[in-house]
């Protein structure tokens, strides 16, 4: 589908989330940071976060910050909720986490997009929603581009081939 005149396209950088009506474009490039993709079909509304890590690690909260997981999550699901939905509407998709130290030694250091995407999972599990879609982990980086209006996602991954391939899952469309 082309998109809809006037439409506007919205860049996340790491720690933004956007949440939108059916005029919108939202991009991000991801590490092993993850994005997560939330849409309602029927009233084609969605948000996108981009956060890089699990959580805080000192839990004095003054304001959700979108740079961890669980404030992310918490900050879409409040725009869901402002715009009169329910969570359990939309379909959910993630995307990320990739390994951007794929040279070192596992024991060495840890795998922040692994944990990434872990932290994602369980925080929307929690939530009772379902991920209906994931491109998550491997090396290197990601384009995702999301289109509000009907709900397609557009993901390009530049990853060295010999590393092997990320996690790829789809549960249902």
């Amino acid at each position: 589908m082309h998109p809809p005149r006037g439409f506007i396209e919205i860049f996340l950088q790491p720690g933004d989330w956007y949440f939108a009506d059916e005029l919108t474009r939202i991009r991000t490039i991801l590490g092993s940071c993850v994005s997560i993709v939330m849409w309602h079909p029927r009233l084609h509304l969605g948000g996108m976060c981009h956060y890089m890590l699990p959580t805080r690690k000192h839990q004095q909260v003054h304001e959700l910050d979108g740079r961890y997981a669980d404030e992310a999550i918490a900050l879409l699901i409040d725009s869901i909720k402002e715009a009169g939905t329910s969570p359990k509407e939309y379909t959910v998709r993630m995307f990320g986490g990739g390994d951007m130290f794929p040279h070192l030694e596992k024991h060495k250091i840890s795998n922040v997009g692994q944990n990434n995407v872990i932290a994602g999972r369980k925080l929307l599990a929690a939530h009772g929603l379902k991920i209906t879609d994931e491109h998550v982990e491997g090396a290197g980086h990601r384009n995702v581009s999301f289109d509000v209006w009907d709900g397609n996602v557009t993901m390009k991954q530049s990853m060295r081939m010999e590393l092997g391939p990320p996690r790829v899952r789809s549960l249902s469309k």
